[in-house]
């Protein structure tokens, strides 16, 4: 096995041991609607983004490939990406598109979910080149682009130049004909990130905030010296990156992501102005499953939303948008108190 399909393998096996960390969702409440005055039978849940209306507010965020395990996890992941009709992105592809011999690993998702809608990545290292080559890998309507800064400063193989990822994602955004999703790994999207994104022609992003997976504790266990552990909490969570980016909501699609785990926690999300919520640690350990529970697993998930949106008294995305919601330690409400 080569050393980077070896990393993805490392990467899945410290992702399943964290446990997660803070993210603000404790700081998040809806206020109790006792009289809702809807069925749940009439809980409507679609949601657009990128160029797509999806059943669901939710999508499997971008994990892996890049080896034969990870092959097996996309393949299982897009089973249920298929059944439930949820978005999907595959992991970085750049493993694949220097070795062809890992090509397999992603282009399974579309082998198995021929129909769905696949969601590519690079990083912002990619050339228009090899952004376009990770689209037809995959047949992918939308092109992920992650940036990584904090996971690579803290690789002990790891970039250290980073003064051409705009130019770099700006030429792509220009050059590709379909949506393109700019993306955190787990360490939020600030207001002046927005805003220099959407300066160079991007119109979604993922904030992905602190929550999840941590990549700076995973390249720090990878690491033989150990040295990153004052970075542990280190970045901005996926509820403070929705409040401060708010002035932008009109102008960019916003998708968030960083921890999630249960249903509730994508509808604070989206009450806080994510379009979508993607959702990776859930995904990665139901698809560990036996096939059937893991299907009878992610429709109880799916269906315990729409329990959640009763209790909320929201009947569609709009309402849910404009539900009470308190929050607590510090956090700044951005609408105006009713």
């Amino acid at each position: 096995m080569n050393i980077r399909s070896q990393r993805k393998d490392d990467h899945v096996v410290h992702a399943l041991e964290q446990n997660g960390f803070h993210n603000d969702f404790q700081n998040v409440r809806f206020v109790h609607n006792s009289l809702p005055n809807i069925n749940m039978s009439d809980v409507d849940l679609k949601s657009s983004y990128l160029n797509h209306r999806f059943a669901y507010p939710v999508y499997i965020n971008a994990m892996t490939g890049g080896s034969e395990k990870t092959k097996e996890i996309n393949r299982r992941l897009a089973l249920i990406a298929a059944r439930f009709g949820l978005a999907m992105s595959v992991g970085s592809q750049h493993v694949a598109l220097d070795d062809a011999s890992q090509v397999a690993s992603f282009s399974v998702v579309r082998d198995v979910n021929p129909n769905g809608f696949l969601i590519g990545n690079v990083n912002a290292n990619a050339t228009v080149e090899e952004a376009q080559r990770a689209i037809a890998m995959i047949d992918a309507n939308a092109l992920g682009i992650h940036i990584n800064v904090a996971q690579e400063i803290t690789m002990d193989e790891g970039d250290r130049d980073f003064s051409h990822w705009l130019d770099h994602i700006r030429a792509i955004v220009e050059a590709v004909d379909v949506p393109v999703l700019v993306k955190e790994v787990g360490f939020g999207m600030s207001l002046k990130t927005v805003q220099q994104l959407y300066d160079c022609g991007v119109h979604y992003v993922d904030v992905s905030g602190r929550g999840g997976t941590n990549f700076i504790e995973i390249e720090n266990a990878r690491s033989e010296k150990k040295r990153y552990d004052y970075l542990s909490d280190w970045g901005i969570t996926p509820v403070e990156s929705l409040l401060m980016t708010r002035p932008l909501h009109h102008k960019v699609c916003m998708l968030a992501s960083g921890g999630v785990t249960t249903p509730l926690d994508v509808l604070k999300l989206v009450a806080l102005g994510a379009q979508g919520v993607g959702v990776s640690g859930y995904f990665l350990k139901v698809s560990h499953l036996d096939e059937k529970e893991m299907f009878e697993e992610v429709a109880l998930f799916l269906e315990d939303l729409r329990k959640c949106m009763v209790l909320i008294g929201a009947q569609n995305i709009n309402e849910l948008r404009n539900a009470d919601i308190q929050l607590r330690e510090g956090l700044v409400m951005y609408r105006e108190t009713k």
